[in-house]
């Protein structure tokens, strides 16, 4: 599985980056983004919870 932000939907809260520092990041903008890797089985679970938790549904986990 990766997780994605869609840029263009993304308000830069810091929601996932707080749920699930592992996975997201804020870039230079302000906005959230992935980190380019797969998501491990033990990070499955806040990672899923990351993209509940935003606000603007950014984050799509495939």
């Amino acid at each position: 599985m990766k997780a994605f932000v869609d840029k263009d939907i993304c308000i830069g809260c810091g929601a996932c980056t707080g749920i699930c520092p592992e996975i997201f990041d804020m870039d230079n903008d302000g906005l959230a983004v992935a980190k380019e890797c797969d998501i491990t089985a033990d990070l499955e679970e806040s990672t899923l919870e990351a993209q509940e938790g935003c606000p603007v549904s950014a984050i799509s986990v495939k």
